[in-house]
């Protein structure tokens, strides 16, 4: 086996869970690669932008029914959706951005039932985290530390001062 092969085995799939609710995990919240989402009339936001997440592909496993995924990702990542099973009317909204050929490859697989997943890039995803309350929390920090907010732009660095 690989070094990448056995690194993915060692590190489990972060676990997100969202049924009857909203779960958003903005700015750096994690550096895994692998997550398994479950939703149910639920709400699921991803930021995947910060350079802490290692090098290589990012793997999100989905079970989700009425519900929504939405993914904060850099420009240029290339989302690819094939191995997804869809029921019902389901669809992988991306219409922010285009894929670059040296960007960062987001693979999704498993099974939508009446749910959508949508992509959110550059501009538009620094919107996205930025109207959220973790903004707002992070932004008032910011303030009194001197230094810029993080949750919209992860790629900036958390003791940058003003």
């Amino acid at each position: 086996m690989s070094t990448e092969t056995m690194t993915a085995l060692a590190d489990p799939a972060v676990p997100i869970r969202a049924h009857s609710r909203a779960v958003k995990k903005l700015g750096h919240w994690t550096s895994a690669r692998q997550f398994d989402v479950r939703a149910s009339r639920g709400v699921v936001v991803l930021d995947l932008r910060s350079p802490r997440i290692a090098a290589g592909d990012i793997e999100i496993s989905l079970d989700i029914d009425h519900a929504v995924v939405k993914l904060l990702v850099a420009d240029g990542a290339v989302i690819e959706d094939g191995d997804i099973r869809r029921v019902g009317r389901c669809r992988t909204k991306d219409w922010t951005g285009v894929s670059a050929a040296g960007g960062r490859r987001v693979v999704l697989s498993g099974e939508m039932r009446r749910a959508e997943v949508r992509v959110h890039r550059g501009g538009v995803a620094i919107l996205s985290a930025m109207c959220s309350r973790e903004y707002l929390a992070d932004a008032l920090a910011a303030r009194r530390e001197g230094r810029y907010p993080t949750i919209d732009d992860p790629t900036r660095s958390a003791g940058e001062s003003r």
